[in-house]
């Protein structure tokens, strides 16, 4: 019994490592009015009214939502959104976005410094 709970939680990579998967209301609180920095020390601002601003050494502007517990992002010229799944770090200062293929990256908030 004991194995079939550590396959469970080992099958499920946000709980095996502690990230804590986010409901539509806890992905809106986790990115609006927000700001986080990925790996590449690129930005991305998450402003309430649904625009996103992703800076590297340009400043790209998009819109952002939640759909069915998932933050979703479109980016011009695309025409169509792309969906991820939303999870919270153990010490509740970075977020990971999981696509559909299970791909994943983390960005971790600056402005709480």
């Amino acid at each position: 019994m004991r194995l079939v709970a550590v396959l469970i939680l080992l099958a499920n990579g946000a709980l095996a490592d502690g990230w804590a998967p986010l409901d539509a209301q806890g992905i809106s609180k986790a990115l609006s009015a927000r700001v986080l920095q990925y790996p590449n020390n690129a930005q991305q601002d998450f402003f309430a009214d649904g625009r996103t601003l992703y800076q590297t050494r340009d400043s790209n502007w998009g819109k952002w939502r939640v759909d069915y517990d998932q933050y979703c992002s479109i980016w011009p010229p695309a025409d169509g959104w792309a969906c991820y799944k939303v999870s919270i770090s153990p010490n509740g200062l970075s977020v990971r976005f999981t696509d559909k293929d299970g791909g994943h990256s983390d960005g971790k908030y600056i402005d709480l410094n």
